[in-house]
């Protein structure tokens, strides 16, 4: 489960066992935890599930994921590349 990112107190990270889904990010804070879909394509968001996190968190954890969506792409590639060999 590496962390790549921990700013404003959400820390971002991915699960090791979750086979072959596209990329995505686990972001948690205290008791909040949510999932986001990242489309490289339309370089967009969609959320997967949310569990206690409010509007205004989830307006501040995607605005995290948008200002360093290229990093976490290059971080899911890296760790994609990684969980091969």
């Amino acid at each position: 489960m590496p962390t790549i990112l921990v700013i404003l107190g959400w820390r971002l990270f991915f699960y090791a066992n979750e086979g072959n889904e596209p990329i995505h990010v686990h972001c948690r804070k205290g008791d909040m935890e949510c999932k986001y879909w990242l489309n490289r394509e339309n370089f967009d968001l969609e959320e997967a599930f949310a569990y206690n996190v409010s509007p205004r968190d989830k307006r501040q954890i995607r605005k995290i994921i948008y200002e360093h969506f290229e990093y976490i792409e290059q971080q899911w590639d890296e760790f994609q590349r990684r969980r091969q060999q």
